[in-house]
């Protein structure tokens, strides 16, 4: 039988890369959606589409899902991970880094679910996972604005899931910590980044981007009455 359709967003590196690979060898069709497509289509997957996409904007995002589902018919999966971070001292950090956080991380993701989520409840069927953090269960030096983006998404996933379960609808949230992607190298303060990279070497290092796309495939893979709420998923030495 042919496998429905999954969206990912941010999906030209990191965790959204390897999501995009672990989906694909299942036999699922992707579409792909990030701001740099050339990365995107270097991924080489059969059966996807890629699209240049910024999250954050609804227009262009409605236009290429509704182009997938011609294709491959209705979203049954949609993986927001799109993301970034961007750490730094509520003092000192530039407030546009901070709308820049919440304009990725939360309004990315509410855009990605409104438009996915009439369809999934009319069917009776569809699984949203919300790519979130550690950093949304709890707080970390020089993460305040970051904390909030992601404690926010926590939030957003709990309640949507209420809201939807009699719908048949799952909702799934994963919390992973320190994994190796580029996501540190959006913070702008050298001090910070180096901080953390000393952080990580203390902990024996972050985990793989694999570790965290098992985890979204694995969850995924259950029968629809099966809903793993949330998955929290960090380097055995990382203590917080």
């Amino acid at each position: 039988m042919k496998k429905p359709l999954v969206v990912i967003t941010g999906a030209s590196s990191g965790i959204g890369a390897a999501m995009a690979r672990s989906f694909n060898a299942e036999g699922f069709p992707l579409l792909l959606l990030a701001r740099r497509v050339d990365q995107l289509e270097a991924l080489q997957l059969s059966d996807t589409l890629c699209r240049q996409v910024d999250v954050s904007d609804s227009q262009s995002m409605s236009v290429a899902i509704t182009e997938a589902e011609g294709v491959y018919g209705p979203v049954d999966c949609l993986i927001n991970n799109a993301g970034c971070m961007l750490l730094g001292q509520m003092d000192s950090q530039n407030p546009a880094e901070w709308k820049q956080m919440f304009d990725v991380n939360v309004l990315g993701l509410l855009n990605g679910v409104h438009l996915v989520l009439a369809g999934m409840k009319e069917r009776q069927c569809g699984t949203i996972i919300n790519v979130s953090s550690v950093a949304g269960r709890k707080t970390f030096p020089n993460h305040a604005a970051y904390c909030g983006t992601k404690f926010a998404v926590h939030a957003i996933s709990e309640n949507l899931r209420e809201e939807v379960a009699d719908k048949n609808v799952r909702v799934i949230t994963l919390a992973p910590g320190a994994v190796e992607t580029e996501l540190l190298s959006h913070t702008t303060s050298q001090e910070v980044i180096d901080g953390y990279q000393e952080w990580k070497e203390a902990i024996g290092g972050a985990i793989r981007p694999e570790d965290i796309s098992a985890s979204a495939l694995f969850a995924y893979q259950q029968p629809q009455n099966v809903c793993i709420r949330e998955i929290v998923i960090a380097p055995t030495k990382q203590e917080p």
